[in-house]
Parts: C-alpha cells; structure tokens; sequence
C-alpha cells in the first residue's frame, strides 16, 4: 500500500474508502477534531452560560474551555502524525518532517496575529504556531517519556505561570508590550502567547505534549482502547469531582471564618478572597474553563481522551454511524478552514476588536447555521479535493521542506 505524504495528517482517510484499522483510528481522530470545532462554535457564537436553560446549558458547560483544549490535544497528536507515527522519523526524513512542523507554526503564527486584530486574542491560532514550536525538540521521544513530561507540565506549569502572573505588575507588563512587536502591529504579543493569554503556552503546553504521547500509541490495539476508556474518564472525574470538594472545603472555612471574625472596613484576610482570585491558594484547585490550574487541566486532558477513543471505537465497530457521519468527519479533515471561516463569516464575530468579540446572542440559530452549514460545505468539497481550501495552501506553503538534507 503507498504510504501518503507525512504532512497529509487530517486526510489519511478520505470519505467514501474502506476502512481499514489503521485508517479508521485517523477518522475518529478526523471527528474528534470536528467536534473540538463545532464545540468552539458554540462558545463563540452561542448564547452566554446565563442565558441558556434545560439542555443548552450543559452544551455551553461541556464546550467552554473543553473544545479548544481538545483542539490543542489534537495539535500535539497531528505532530506526531507529521514527524512519525508509532516510529519517530530519523535521518533525512526526521529533519524534512521538523521543518514542516517549523514551517506551519510559522504560518499558523503570521495568521493568527493577523486575524487578532480583527477579531480579538480568542483567536487561537497563534498560540498554536507557537505550541508547534516548543514542541518541536519533542518529536522523537516514546509514548511513556511523552506522557510522564506531560503530567510534570500539568502539576508544574500552572502554578509556575500562577506565581508569573502574579509578579506582573501594570507597570512592567506595560513595559514589556512596548517592546513586543507582535503586540504593536495590534496582534497577540508574546507575553500573551507565553503567559497572559486566553490560551497560554505556559500551561497549554500540558494539552499539546499529552496529544503527542496519545499519538504515539497503537490505538487500534484492543488493550491500548481498553486502558484508554478507564484512563481518561478517571482523569476527569479525579480532577472535577477533586475541584468540587475543594470548592466545597472553601466554602466552609470561609463560612466559619466570617462567624468567628467579621471582615474589618477595607481590609480583606485570605479567607474574605474568592477561590478563584489571583494569588490565592485556593485557586490552584479550581477547575473552571481556561483556569489554566492543575485540575483544568488534568480534567481537559481526561475529556479529550475520552472524546478521542470514543469516536475511534465507535467508528471503528459501526460501519453505520461511520457511514452517517462522513460530512462530519469530513470537517475534521478541513478543521483550519472551518474554523477560519466562522470568524471571517460571522457577522458576530466581524469587527470584534475586544478579546471575547460582539455580545452573545440569546439564540442557538447561529450555531446551528454554522454547523449545518461547515458540514454540507465539507462533505461537498471532500468529494471534489483531497484538502480544505485552507490546509490546501499551508500544504503547498510547508513543500520547501522536501529540500533539507
């Protein structure tokens, strides 16, 4: 069977072909991608968690920081996919595969400034050129090296980033933007894709390094699926249902606190701050959607295992719903394309200069405008084009890498 190109990541499996093993475990991945979009549809297009009721808002809930994280897991295992599946590439072909993966971080970063200038840092592409590039020194290690530096970064880096922005007074953050050249042409500066950011390298890394040791591994092995659907449920319940006792905890130490000694006129103990306030303690076990803690982030990672092996056994053990799902699966395929579009496309989102765009509709009408409509366009043009439009450009953008030696 000829092998396709490394850099063909989100197109191993074209619609309408048999499926083997080894192609169904990239669909599922293909559909898991195409729900990360659609769940960012949601946050971005669908109405605010207080406006929602009944079933709405369990959708916003399950979308809200989960969908991009779940995006940004799948960056990590489209990385593997380009430097080597389960074999990290070696030699000539291990270097053209790194500067395909420098290349597209390249454009992926020009493009996501541009776009933030328009539409606001919630754009995420930026971040994830630079994801690409402090990953790149990965690509080669194991599963088990790549999980282990995984779980180090969830424990590590968002306290380390916690302590960090602490530190950051108005005054040198000021000073550090005037510098950055990236936030003076109007797009989202460096201590923004480090540090400061809707999506933060700094403890983002912790999505895309687990993505790459979920890539790594033998998914259509019966063992590997089986682990995988305890492993990833138990991260989630651990790191939500641990928040929600804490939560609980807190609660009741500042109850207690405030019937043993009332606060006193402008002045606030620890006890008197929020569980989510910057700097305190309690805040390193909070799981809200981009806290960035520990517990965010072990529950997003646990939510994307989930989601990943679900869609690849489903698929893989019902031809139908594979069958069924083909347009969506196709989305996945052209996930850039899709999610440029529905900031280019939206008239929400047109024009939006602040951080989180134009205010949030009361309605779902936009939501399911988009996805009906992204996934008639994706099953269409899937019939006619081996890429998206967009992953068609980045495709021919990253073609110089053939010449490394």
């Amino acid at each position: 069977m000829k092998q396709l190109p490394p850099q063909d990541i989100s197109t191993a499996h074209q619609p309408g072909t048999p499926v083997t093993p080894s192609t169904a475990r990239l669909v599922g991945v293909d559909l898991a991608r195409a729900l990360a979009v659609f769940g960012m549809y949601v946050v971005h297009l669908g109405p605010a968690a207080d406006a929602t009721s009944g079933i709405g808002i369990w959708v916003r809930h399950l979308a809200e920081g989960r969908s991009s994280a779940l995006f940004a897991t799948l960056a990590g295992f489209s990385l593997v996919l380009l430097a080597g599946r389960l074999e990290p590439r070696t030699g000539v072909a291990g270097r053209q595969a790194k500067a395909r993966i420098a290349i597209r971080a390249v454009v992926l970063l020009a493009l996501g400034t541009v776009m933030a200038t328009v539409y606001g840092g919630v754009v995420i592409l930026a971040f994830y050129g630079l994801y690409f590039l402090l990953a790149l020194p990965l690509v080669r290690l194991r599963a088990r090296t790549l999980a282990i530096t995984a779980a180090a970064l969830a424990v590590v880096l968002p306290p380390l980033a916690l302590g960090l922005r602490s530190l950051l007074s108005d005054p040198i953050s000021a000073a550090l933007k005037a510098h950055d050249p990236l936030d003076r042409v109007g797009g989202v500066g460096v201590l923004d894709l480090l540090l400061t950011g809707f999506y933060p390298a700094l403890p983002w890394m912790a999505f895309v390094v687990s993505g790459m040791a979920l890539g790594r591994l033998d998914l259509s092995s019966g063992t590997v699926r089986r682990r995988l659907a305890v492993f990833g449920p138990a991260l989630a319940v651990f790191a939500y249902g641990t928040s929600w006792l804490m939560s609980q905890l807190f609660e009741g130490v500042r109850s207690a606190a405030e019937v043993q000694r009332p606060s006193v006129a402008g002045k606030a103990g620890p006890e008197d701050l929020g569980a989510d306030a910057v700097g305190s303690a309690w805040s390193l076990l909070t799981a809200g959607p981009h806290s960035g803690m520990p517990l965010d982030v072990i529950g997003c990672v646990g939510v994307a295992i989930t989601v990943v092996i679900g869609a690849t056994v489903l698929l893989d053990r019902l031809p139908l719903l594979r069958r069924l799902a083909t347009p969506v699966i196709a989305v996945g395929t052209m996930s850039l394309t899709a999610y440029v579009g529905h900031f280019v496309l939206s008239p929400q989102l047109a024009g939006a200069s602040g951080s989180t765009g134009a205010e949030s509709p009361a309605s779902w009408v936009p939501v399911l405008v988009f996805v009906v409509g992204v996934t008639v366009f994706a099953g269409v043009w899937s019939r006619f084009f081996r890429r998206g439009p967009l992953e068609h450009l980045l495709h021919l953008a990253t073609t110089p890498a053939k010449h490394v030696r």
